[in-house]
């Protein structure tokens, strides 16, 4: 199925190779990633974040090296979310970009809350990033 898709993107005053470092680290989502979890752990070959809704799963199918930071979201009824993300050199700094696709029911007001939240996340990666 085909989706309308926002795509949301933050430049960084870092090497792509140091922003693919840190954010490609599942380990390191609680730090810049509140949309996503408040506490991550690596369980069982896993990584399980915790969530309102219960344990998430959260897989990076990469290549993360290649700056492909996708990101599949595991809820606790089996349904899998592919969160499109990439790191891309903007001179000699990145550009990271996050794909939000529109999935059928979300209504606009949803989606606008959705959007505000990797804005935000995306706003805490830059800071962490270039402090």
């Amino acid at each position: 199925m085909t989706w309308p898709a926002l795509h949301l993107s933050r430049p960084i005053g870092r090497p792509p190779s140091e922003v693919i470092a840190f954010a490609g680290d599942p380990a390191n989502l609680p730090r810049w990633a509140a949309g996503l979890s408040t506490g991550i752990r690596h369980e069982g070959g896993r990584w399980l974040a915790d969530s309102p809704m219960g344990d998430i799963g959260v897989a990076f199918p990469g290549p993360v090296e290649a700056g492909i930071l996708d990101h599949d979201v595991t809820l606790p009824d089996g349904t899998v979310v592919h969160n499109p993300m990439r790191v891309l050199r903007n001179d000699d700094g990145s550009e990271v970009v996050f794909t939000l696709y529109r999935r059928d029911g979300v209504t606009d007001a949803e989606f606008a809350e959705d959007a505000a939240a990797i804005e935000a996340d995306l706003e805490s990666l830059r800071a962490i990033l270039e402090a």
